[in-house]
Order: C-alpha cells, then sequence, then structure tokens
C-alpha cells in the first residue's frame, strides 16, 4: 500500500523556515549528515515547499526518467532570465524540439574536430606562465574555457571586451543564484534590490553581445563549421523549420554556461587534488611521458590516455561539476512506493551519491585506480551522475569529458601546480560547484 512520504522520518525543523537555515548554511554537510542518517528518501521542509532527498539510485532513475512528472525544480526556473528557453531550462515539447535540433551538432564525430582549439588555447595559455609565480588556478581554468568555448561556439578569438562581457555575465548569475538559494527563491527577481538590478543588467550586456554576433553571421551568410553556424543550419525534421534568433540566443548562453563553468570547476579540483596527491601526480607524468613525449597530445591519443582518464573520473566523483540539483513534481505521484504531492521538490546530490560507501570502498579517498576494471559499468544507475541520466543527461558530456582530458594533458606534461600552504579551499555549491575563493598554486616548469 502507498504510503506518504511525509510520514518518514526526516530532520526536524524550525516552525516558519523548516530545515532552510541548515541547508543553506553547509549544503553538503547538512545534505551528507541526512542521507547517512535518514536513509533512501528523507522528507525536510524548506521554508513552505515540501521537499525530500533521494540518495536511493533506482528511486534517482524514477525521477530522471520520468520528464512530464518531474520538471526542472525552481531554482533552475530562476536561472531563465539567463538560459531563457535552452535545453538547461525548457520543459515538455518546446525542450524536445530543441534537443532534437541540437543532437547532431554534438555528434562525437564533430566534437573531436574542436581537439585541436583545445590544445592550442591551453599552450598559449602556458607560454603566459613564468616558473615560480603564483596563480588562481581557477581564474586561469575558467578563462581558458571560455576562450575555448567562444572559439568553439563563434570560430573566431572573441575580443578581450565580449569576452569579458560574458564571463561578467556567468559571475554576477553565480552569486546571484548563491543568494537566492539561500533565501529559497522567495525574493522575486523583478524586485529592485541591488544583485537584482545588477543581475538583469549584466544579462542584457550579454544578450547585445550574443545577438550582434548572430545578426552578423545571418548577414555574411557565412558557414566556418562552428557550433552556431551548426546550430543555424539545423531543422526540424516534421515542419523543416530552425531556430529563431532568441532560440539560438538562449542556446547560445547555455552552451557558453555549461561548457566553460563545469569543466574549469572541473579541472581545479583536479589540480588540488593532483598537488594533495603526489604518487597520483606521478603515475599520471609517467602516463604522460610515455604516451606523448613531450609533443602536444591530440583527439587520436585520448585512448591511451587511460589513467588521466581515470583521474578526471575520480575528481569529478569527489567534486563533481554540480552538486546539488532538484526536479519538482508537476503533478500527485509516486516515487517508489511512497507518494508525492504536486509542488513537492526532489533533491538529489551527486555529492551525497559520489561518496556513498555503499558504492565505494574508501569513498573520501582520491584514489584514481578504482575506475581501472570499467567501475562505472558495474555501479548500479543513478549512482555516478557527474552529467546527470535520463533523457535529460548533458547533451555536452562527450564535448566536456574530451576538453578536461587533453587539458589535463596538455599543462601536465608542461608544469606541476604546488598549492600555496595554508590558502582557504571553500567548495561553494551554487549553480555548479566552485571554490569560493578560488585555489592559489606556485606553478613549477618541469
Amino acid at each position: 500500500m502507498e504510503q506518504d512520504i511525509f510520514e518518514l522520518p526526516g530532520p526536524e525543523g524550525k516552525a516558519l523556515i523548516g530545515n532552510l537555515l541548515d541547508l543553506s548554511q553547509d549544503p553538503l554537510g547538512f545534505l551528507t549528515h541526512c542521507a547517512r542518517e535518514y536513509g533512501d528518501i528523507v522528507p525536510m521542509r524548506l521554508g513552505l515547499t515540501p521537499t525530500c532527498l533521494l540518495t536511493h539510485p533506482d528511486l534517482i532513475e524514477e525521477v530522471l526518467k520520468d520528464r512530464d512528472s518531474f520538471i526542472k525544480s525552481r531554482g533552475f526556473r530562476a536561472l531563465r532570465t539567463l538560459l531563457g528557453e535552452g535545453l538547461l531550462t525548457s520543459e515538455g515539447e518546446s525542450w524536445f524540439r530543441q534537443r532534437r535540433l541540437a543532437q547532431p551538432v554534438f555528434h562525437q564525430k564533430r566534437i573531436a574536430s574542436y581537439a585541436t582549439v583545445m590544445v592550442d588555447y591551453a599552450e598559449r595559455m602556458l607560454a603566459t606562465w613564468q616558473n615560480g609565480e603564483t596563480r588562481n588556478i581557477h581564474a586561469d581554468m575558467m578563462r581558458l574555457t571560455l576562450n575555448i568555448v567562444m572559439k568553439c561556439l563563434f570560430n573566431e578569438d572573441i575580443d578581450e571586451g565580449n569576452a569579458q562581457v560574458v564571463a561578467n555575465a556567468l559571475d554576477v548569475a553565480m552569486d546571484w543564484f548563491e543568494s537566492k538559494r539561500k533565501q529559497n527563491f522567495l525574493i522575486w527577481e523583478w524586485f529592485p534590490r541591488p544583485e537584482n538590478i545588477r543581475y538583469r543588467n549584466a544579462i542584457s550586456q550579454m544578450d547585445a553581445t550574443i545577438y550582434s554576433i548572430i545578426q552578423q553571421r545571418r548577414a555574411s551568410g557565412e558557414d566556418p563549421g562552428d557550433l552556431l553556424s551548426m546550430l543555424m543550419q539545423a531543422r526540424d525534421e516534421d515542419d523543416g523549420t530552425g531556430m529563431s534568433d532568441r532560440q539560438l540566443r538562449d542556446e547560445v548562453a547555455t552552451l557558453m554556461l555549461a561548457g566553460h563553468e563545469t569543466t574549469a570547476n572541473a579541472l581545479t579540483w583536479t589540480w588540488m587534488l593532483l598537488a594533495q596527491h603526489p604518487e597520483v601526480l606521478a603515475k599520471l607524468e609517467a602516463e604522460l611521458q610515455q604516451v606523448l613525449d613531450g609533443r602536444s597530445p591530440t583527439v587520436a591519443d585520448m585512448p591511451q590516455l587511460r589513467y588521466t582518464d581515470m583521474v578526471v573520473k575520480e575528481s569529478m566523483r569527489l567534486y563533481p561539476p554540480v552538486a546539488i540539483f532538484g526536479r519538482e513534481a508537476a503533478v500527485d505521484c509516486q516515487v517508489g512506493d511512497y507518494s508525492v504531492p504536486k509542488g513537492c521538490t526532489i533533491m538529489i546530490s551527486q555529492w551525497v551519491m559520489h561518496r556513498d560507501p555503499r558504492y565505494f570502498e574508501d569513498p573520501e579517498t582520491f584514489k584514481p585506480e578504482r575506475w581501472a576494471d570499467d567501475l562505472e559499468k558495474q555501479l548500479p544507475r543513478g549512482v555516478y551522475i557527474p552529467f546527470g541520466d535520463g533523457p535529460r543527461v548533458c547533451i555536452g558530456k562527450g564535448f566536456a569529458l574530451m576538453e578536461a582530458i587533453l587539458l589535463l594533458a596538455a599543462i601536465a606534461q608542461k608544469f606541476r601546480l604546488n598549492l600555496v600552504p595554508d590558502f582557504p579551499i571553500v567548495p561553494q555549491p551554487s549553480i555548479t560547484l566552485r571554490p569560493e575563493y578560488g585555489v592559489k598554486v606556485v606553478v613549477e616548469r618541469r
């Protein structure tokens, strides 16, 4: 017999705000505590919003596969000003049409052609590094991946002005999202508070930049083979129509956020972990020496860069690019044997699942070797989900993995990155998992 999900045991909350304070003060710690203390389904209340955390892979898969009953959560919908009706935020038929149009753009053969761009930009960056200097490697990775995504999207070295406008808009959006998350998205975005005004201004500047690039491309009729031209050429197989300027803008904004922010964060956490584990770094350097022998990595080297791939997988296990995400029950429905009311927020946390001792031995330890015998295929679906899962699995997964592996290989064979002692490294789970103050390193030429 079906049981109400809110009859299950969960953390005690305060009268009006429920568990909102616990979650906003230490989201990763609080959710990890809930998972270990209460089990597979943890009911809680965030303000007036009924919420539950799922920590069983079968239940997670059930929710991720059913895109009609479980839509993007209020937090994600708050990003619509930034991302419009792009693939991350749209729902229903609108999402299905956009996904179908964008899918061929991310075909493996197509994205392989961007490998040269990735390595070339990494090497340009390294040419500016001085042996022994201190750098904020998070800022470096953000700049590098933004330059790469701009080149792959628009096939041009976007001048500093344009790239700066985009980088600023994404930064402001992250800060805005973080402040709203702490308030459970209860303060309306149109309310004239300083952070809301700053957020809207940054987006209107970004829009002006993106629209001018789209209009220049339409006027010139050129096809330089970049992601923008592929999106412009995409046609709906049912009615033959393409994307409007607005749809193109939304997908471009989505690709700029998802295509640079997540990889930059994944690489930043990887550098931190490698600096903390010299034995792993030594194995990685040995593989790079054996496979590359000092030359630039290419997409053809990827099958041989097995340990490099394992390092990236293990880094994304401990520090997933997205640490927490949500769905909302669009109707009264069921999860497992439990009834879930319409409007209930379902929370899923990669941070919690990736560190679950039921599935990972020594879950807190950085051990790339654990991935050696196809561990990913042996794990139940819903355990290791750095790119999500179900029909809405990240469309850029192949692009992001290729970029992370090639950039790691290109940089690690030329430099070692040593952490600056006592610099505070604090994971901040906003839209993505960022280091709040960056990560300071001293670069050492090899």
